[in-house]
C-alpha cells in the first residue's frame, strides 16, 4: 500500500471533567494520545469528545493488553482487522460511537487505514468513513519503541488532590464534586505530619482564600521534602464549579503546544480566546453578589475555528466579582474578570 511515512509518538492528554452550571457533570479521564506528525491525531477529528484506549484509570492488565493489541500481538477486537482508536470517555461502549481503523503490517511498517466512525459491529466506510485521514504509514522501530515505553507501568494510578482551607463545609462539597467526576480528594489543614509516601500520591494542592502565606509555604516545604512536583491552586472564590475548573486545569499534563484551548483573557465585559484547531468552546460566567450568593450564566457555546476570538459577555453575568471558565473537551481555563 502506497502511503507517505508519518511520524508516530505519544503524549499525555486528558478529557476535562467538570461540574457544569446546570448541575450536570463530566467525568475526568487521563489518557495517552497518539501524536502523528507532531500533532495530536484527535485534533484532526473535528470536535470529538473521546479518549484513546490507553487510559490511565483502566486496570494494568487491560492497559497492557491494549498496548500489545496496537502492536498487533493479539487478534483485532473488531471484524475486518479493526481497532478502536478513540472511544466514549464515559462508558467506552461501542454503541456510543468510536473511531476505528484497520491496523496492519507491511514488512516492518505499521499502517493505519480506513478510519471510520463506528457504532455497530461492522463499519460502513462509505457512510461513516473519515475520508480525509490516512492511510498512515509508521516506521516499525519508532512505532514499537513508543508503545513499548508504556509497558513499564505508565498506566498510572488516578491522581488525587489535597484540599487545604478553613471552610470545612465548602471543602467537603468540593471533595464530593471532584470524586463525582473521578478525581480523588482529601482534606487537611496542613501537611506537616503527612508521610512522604502519601504526599507522592497527590498531583495538586488547592488552597482556600483564608490560608495564610505562611501556611502555604509550610505545605510547599512538606511537598519539596517529599520530592513531589505538585501543582498548586489558589482558589479564586468559594464557588465549587469554579474551583473544580481550576483544579482540572492544574491537573492537565499535556504539553502546552498540543492543547486545543491555549489562551483566555477576561476584561471589561469581553473574553479573549485562542484555539489551535476547530472545537466547541463553552464559556460560563460565575459571580458572587453582595450576599456572597453564587450566580452562574452560560454566556457562549459554539464551534470556533483556529485562531484568536473576542466574545462579548452579558454585562449582568460579569458585574462585580466575577470569573469566566472556558471549556473544550480536553482543556479548561479560568480567569477572573478584570474591570477597567
Amino acid at each position: 500500500m502506497s502511503a507517505e511515512y508519518a511520524t508516530f509518538g505519544l503524549a499525555p492528554a486528558m478529557r476535562a471533567g467538570g461540574v457544569l452550571a446546570n448541575g450536570d457533570y463530566r467525568v475526568h479521564r487521563d489518557f495517552v494520545d497518539f501524536i502523528v506528525n507532531d500533532r495530536p491525531l484527535l485534533f484532526q477529528l473535528s470536535d470529538l469528545d473521546a479518549v484513546s484506549p490507553l487510559a490511565s484509570d483502566v486496570p494494568p492488565a487491560i492497559f497492557t493488553a491494549q498496548v500489545r493489541s496496537l502492536m498487533l500481538e493479539t487478534d483485532a477486537p473488531l471484524p475486518g482487522g479493526r481497532y478502536v482508536i478513540y472511544g466514549c470517555p464515559e462508558c467506552e461502549d461501542l454503541g456510543c460511537g468510536a473511531v476505528t481503523a484497520v491496523i496492519e503490517k507491511e514488512g516492518d511498517d505499521y499502517i493505519w487505514r480506513d478510519f471510520a466512525w463506528q457504532t455497530e459491529e461492522y463499519a460502513d466506510l462509505e457512510l461513516n468513513g473519515y475520508h480525509g485521514i490516512g492511510p498512515l504509514r509508521f516506521r516499525g522501530a519508532e512505532y514499537r519503541t513508543a508503545l513499548s515505553s508504556l509497558l513499564d507501568g505508565s498506566g498510572s494510578a488516578r491522581r488525587r488532590v489535597l484540599l487545604i482551607g478553613a471552610r470545612v463545609a465548602l471543602l467537603a462539597k468540593l471533595a464530593a464534586a471532584l470524586r463525582t467526576i473521578g478525581i480523588g480528594a482529601d482534606i487537611t489543614r496542613d501537611a506537616a505530619d503527612v508521610p512522604a509516601d502519601e504526599l507522592r500520591g497527590y498531583g495538586a494542592v488547592a488552597f482556600g482564600r483564608a490560608v495564610t502565606q505562611q501556611e502555604r509555604a509550610a505545605v510547599r516545604a512538606a511537598f519539596d521534602r517529599a520530592g513531589v512536583d505538585a501543582a498548586y491552586v489558589d482558589g479564586l472564590a468559594p464557588i465549587v464549579p469554579l474551583l473544580v475548573a481550576q483544579i482540572e486545569h492544574a491537573l492537565d499534563r499535556s504539553p502546552a503546544d498540543r492543547r486545543r484551548l491555549t489562551r483566555l483573557v477576561a476584561a471589561d465585559g469581553e473574553a479573549g480566546i485562542e484555539v489551535t484547531s476547530p472545537c466547541r468552546v463553552q464559556l460560563t460566567a460565575y459571580r458572587l453578589d453582595r450576599l456572597y450568593r453564587t450566580h452562574a450564566h452560560e454566556v457562549f457555546d459554539g464551534i470556533l475555528e483556529p485562531g484568536r476570538h473576542r466574545i462579548a459577555l452579558d454585562a449582568k453575568a460579569v458585574k462585580g466579582e466575577s470569573f469566566v471558565v472556558a471549556r473544550t473537551s480536553g482543556s479548561v481555563l479560568v480567569e477572573a474578570m478584570a474591570h477597567g
